[in-house]
């Protein structure tokens, strides 16, 4: 079998995340994976890098997934015009395939031959996270679908104070909605950056991974230390006992997006 790579760029505002449901609700991964059936004549199953929560947003999503030979010779037969299959290779044929199949919405950017050991997931080694806020006065209607429009004034010094003290290896379940006893909750925040614009306060956060919605409840913590709802301390509070009633509300999906994965 042959594994290809995928670099993928979706809005999720419709979508309920990227993992495929038993529901048969739509996401990302069961659109793709219904194109890749379409064009191979028989179901692919792929694996993404991570898994991204319904209205959730990437501009550089990976996967990979693995192909038959028979699943090869069927997806060239679905090409019509036999210069454009000669001329082109697999991966290409799989990039304007889907593309060609996929919504407006999804678009692949880059599709190539992967190492017979590569794992979108498992090979990882790091990400790294957006998460856009619009201060408060500076509503834009254009950005409604990926910016938590904010109704307060915030103090951004004050949330840079806060952010400074996630730094670094912690266990961070008190900052994850839903954590499993048998896997580890420690996690390396290497970088949490908080830009300023005029209309825009963004935070980028760079990872060697991270937990269920933990970008997410991290950044609800600091709007709340930023609005003055909230203490510095109660970060410390949250990551020395755990406990996830000590941090601060989940911030909306719609200001999220996996911008990058890293991959040694």
């Amino acid at each position: 079998m042959s594994n290809y790579r995928l670099i993928i760029q979706y809005d999720g505002t419709r979508y309920h995340g990227w993992q495929r449901q038993k529901s048969g609700a739509d996401t990302i991964q069961g659109k793709i994976e219904s194109a890749l059936g379409k064009m191979a004549g028989s179901p692919v199953m792929i694996d993404g890098a991570g898994r991204t929560d319904a209205g959730v947003h990437a501009r550089a999503q990976v996967a990979n997934f693995r192909l038959t030979e028979k699943q090869i010779v069927h997806l060239r037969e679905q090409c019509q015009g036999a210069a454009f299959v000669e001329s082109h290779s697999v991966s290409d044929l799989i990039f304007s395939g889907l593309n060609a199949y996929l919504p407006e919405d999804i678009r692949i950017l880059k599709a190539e031959p992967a190492g017979e050991r590569f794992h979108s997931r498992l090979n990882a080694t790091g990400k790294i996270y957006e998460y856009r806020i619009t201060k408060k006065d500076c509503y834009n209607v254009f950005m409604r679908k990926y910016s938590w429009q904010m109704e307060e004034t915030l103090d951004v010094h004050a949330m840079e104070e806060a952010a400074a003290c996630l730094l670094g290896k912690h266990d961070f379940k008190g900052f994850c909605s839903k954590s499993s006893k048998k896997k580890s909750t420690v996690r390396n925040l290497q970088q949490l950056t908080i830009f300023e614009t005029a209309n825009d306060i963004v935070l980028r956060f760079e990872g060697d991974g991270f937990l269920h919605n933990m970008v997410r409840i991290i950044t609800g913590t600091l709007v709340e230390i930023g609005a003055g709802r909230r203490t510095r301390e109660s970060v410390l509070a949250a990551l020395n006992t755990g406990e996830r009633a000590m941090a601060g509300a989940t911030a909306p999906a719609k200001g999220l997006t996996l911008c990058e994965v890293h991959y040694m």
